[in-house]
């Protein structure tokens, strides 16, 4: 337990370990400067708050000045020395715990991010019940660690657990819950020869599964490798701010030695010659600068993470909140995976009439507990249809039910898993149900073909609002990008207000359409949850994946990942990107006024060091503390507010243009 309370604790970073020491050494220093202690109690403390908070920074900087860049953390360490240098120690090691205490900042933004995401993704199991290849004991099992399985293991997984691994099922059948890897929102049916992922729940039957992939190699420890990722990645202003930090520290260090060297060729002084020099080094050192763009973007990313969205890269977080163009795929995006029953075709000859060929499919399915059977009860309960009991039920996984009806014969599943002597009016049903984009089960009542019945997924019931939301934030009504048939698509988008529908799409046409919008100069963000989708993904701006992952490739392909499957979270964490975007640009402003002043203060008057120091490096803290504001849980919803009001302003004003 302790163990994993230090994991989580922020005093687990040596950063903040660091900091806190160099913190506490100063204050001990200040106490006994400031009760008249001796220099020789006073100083040491001091010279230990140095060493403490200065030596990783100092040797991260010296490690920069062998690749023969200039580092702004040597500078800062460098400004240190030289004020203890001149006998102004306590400036010194002001500028060591400021300077330390934003490493930290810093530092804790990062864990947070990574915590945050890595929680959500907590989903496999530690052990696993794996079978023994050579029976040695009674019943030939035994529990082990799931980091030590291997390829070509087979595991027992019992009903009501998660899997252990990635692998495909030899034995058993079963309906398996992996909608957090799939994003599907009903359980699939497995037997053997199917894939099953790492940490999905299995259902009401016992598999044994054939292991595909290791712990470290499965869907979800491929998850917990991008969180790494978005601790690592720079966004692109970033990137420019250290192409900006090398070529402006050479200017600066050279202004430095400009500085202190002409005034003693003119005979002035050394000492405040030497000061006023450290003086305009340490006020004229763009940590703030550095510092200004990474903990709003790492902020964002937190908090979005907290929300279930896991952006892969400060990258992504910027890029997010360009966005002008949103592109979604239908099944398993606008649509939640839960069917419900929207037609009933009684086929010729049956002699039933719907509600009688509901009753019938509700009383046989009843006892099911999967979730087609569940939506063809609700359908008869909608209707106020009695049900009646059943007699030899039995449920088949993959193929569907059969059960006696009041004596009748009722077999209830796929076409291919329903045997008649009526195939072809099944056909024919199968046919009008497909043109309407429906999964189809075929009824069967004592060996004849007697109804089929449509099911189509559920709409999100987020999802007319989000893409309202996301018309209002990009100005532009989103597409739908789809493979499905044309009537199916226009059925869906009409639901949620998508006026233009493309259909029919292949993957490479998807990405072609991608590519034609970015061609006119929008900004492009796909939505998708496939491995059809994959293309499209790879082909936006920014790619954003529904439920985890769809398929590996999608999980490599996608910038972000709503992981809670919900898609009003896509126009909040673009808002949430707008905002840190904002914020950004309102840190660089401040610590661009902040170096500009003190800097000509230096120059043309007489800038004290202590007051530089407090300054330059309040401003770093400054700038680390309203970059960290995003933290905050309500920072999420106020960033979607935010956005709807500036939205609804810049209509306004248009209007009134």
């Amino acid at each position: 337990m302790r163990g994993r309370w230090w994991r989580r604790s922020t005093w687990s970073l040596p950063e903040v370990r660091w900091a806190a020491t160099a913190t506490g050494l100063f204050l001990a220093g200040l106490a006994a400067q400031l009760g008249g202690a001796p220099r020789w109690v006073s100083w040491p403390l001091f010279l230990a708050c140095y060493a403490s908070g200065g030596w990783e920074p100092g040797v991260a900087g010296l490690r920069a000045l062998r690749e023969k860049r200039l580092d702004v953390d040597l500078l800062m360490v460098a400004a240190a020395i030289g004020a203890a240098a001149i006998g102004q120690v306590l400036d010194g090691g002001l500028l060591i715990v400021i300077f330390a205490t934003s490493g930290a900042l810093e530092a804790i933004a990062t864990k947070r991010t990574e915590d945050s995401v890595r929680g959500l993704l907590d989903l496999a199991p530690d052990t696993a019940v794996r079978i023994r290849p050579s029976h040695t004991d009674v019943d030939g099992e035994e529990t082990v660690r799931v980091v030590d399985l291997v390829v070509g293991d087979v595991i027992l997984v019992r009903p009501g657990i998660r899997i252990g691994a990635d692998g495909t099922v030899v034995d058993g059948a079963s309906e398996v819950d992996q909608a957090t890897i799939t994003g599907e929102s009903m359980p699939v049916d497995k037997q053997p020869g199917d894939e099953v992922f790492a940490g999905t729940m299995n259902g009401s039957g016992a598999l044994q599964v054939r292991v595909d992939r290791t712990a470290g190699e499965s869907v979800v420890a491929r998850i917990a490798a991008l969180v790494a990722e978005a601790t690592r990645t720079k966004a692109k202003t970033q990137l420019f701010v250290d192409k900006v930090e090398q070529r402006y520290s050479v200017g600066m260090v050279t202004a430095t030695v400009a500085l202190f060297v002409i005034p003693l060729l003119l005979r002035q002084p050394f000492t405040p010659t030497l000061l006023r020099a450290m003086t305009f080094m340490i006020v004229a050192s763009p940590c703030a600068v550095v510092l200004a763009t990474m903990p709003p973007l790492l902020a964002a990313i937190a908090n979005a993470g907290r929300q279930g969205v896991l952006v892969k890269s400060a990258v992504v977080m910027e890029l997010l909140g360009r966005t002008s163009q949103i592109a979604l795929d239908k099944t398993g995006t606008l649509t939640r995976g839960t069917p419900y029953l929207a037609r009933i075709l009684t086929l010729p000859g049956s002699g039933l009439s719907e509600d009688e060929a509901l009753g019938l499919a509700a009383s046989a399915e009843h006892p099911s507990e999967h979730p087609l059977a569940a939506a063809i009860v609700a359908a008869a309960r909608a209707r106020q249809l009695p049900l009646v009991p059943v007699d030899a039920f039995a449920a088949t996984a993959g193929q569907g039910v059969h059960a006696t009806v009041r004596g009748r014969e009722v077999r209830i599943g796929s076409p291919a898993g329903v045997r008649s002597s009526s195939t072809s009016a099944a056909a024919e049903a199968l046919t009008a149900l497909l043109l309407e984009g429906a999964t189809v089960l075929v009824m069967t009542v004592d060996g004849e073909s007697a109804a089929a019945f449509g099911m189509v997924d559920q709409l999100r019931p987020e999802a007319p609002d989000a893409v309202r939301r996301l018309t209002r934030l990009t100005e532009r009504p989103p597409i739908l990008l789809t493979g499905d048939n044309p009537t199916a698509a226009r059925t869906v988008a009409a639901g949620v207000g998508i006026h233009d529908v493309r259909a029919g799409l292949r993957p490479d046409q998807k990405a072609e359409h991608v590519r034609r919008m970015q061609t006119s100069g929008a900004k492009v963000t796909v939505i998708g949850d496939g491995i059809n989708d994959a293309p499209a993904l790879a082909a936006a701006d920014t790619g954003i994946a529904m439920g985890g992952a769809g398929s590996d490739l999608t999980l490599q392909t996608a910038d972000a990942i709503i992981v809670r499957d919900n898609l009003s979270t896509v126009p909040a964490v673009i808002a949430l990107s707008r905002r840190a975007r904002r914020v950004v640009v309102a840190n660089l402003i401040i610590a661009a006024s902040f170096m500009t002043v003190l800097a000509v203060w230096d120059l043309a008057g007489h800038l004290p060091l202590p007051l530089g120091v407090a300054g330059h490096e309040g401003s770093t803290v400054i700038v680390g503390l309203n970059g960290l504001r995003l933290l905050r849980r309500s920072a999420w919803p106020r960033a979607g507010r935010t956005d709807r009001m500036r939205s609804r302003t810049s209509r306004q004003d248009a209007g009134r243009v």
